[in-house]
């Protein structure tokens, strides 16, 4: 639940999700469930001319299961949010 509590905290904000089938995908995130899946809006494909037929989408939902990574801003991550639950969870 660590993952997901953190990813709550960044709804609004801009970020980048690449797929485990080599599809990048930036957008706002607009929500994000309990299974990591991932919903965003004003999506924008990284690379439009190996993936034209993805220029169109404006929102897309993600499941959890085919997310590689999430590239995040540095200026939204609270470290030390993170680094108390961390703590809090190996404590527990």
């Amino acid at each position: 639940m660590l993952f997901y509590s953190f990813f709550k905290t960044l709804v609004g904000k801009e970020i980048a999700v690449e797929l485990k089938n080599d599809i990048a995908l930036e957008g706002k995130l607009h929500s994000i469930d309990q299974y990591l899946n991932i919903k965003l809006l004003d999506t924008k494909v990284s690379d439009p001319e190996r993936y034209p037929q993805l220029v169109a989408m404006t929102s897309v939902f993600i499941r959890g299961s085919v997310v590689r990574y999430v590239v995040i801003a540095k200026d939204d991550v609270d470290v030390d949010l993170l680094q108390d639950a961390a703590r809090k969870t190996a404590a527990s």
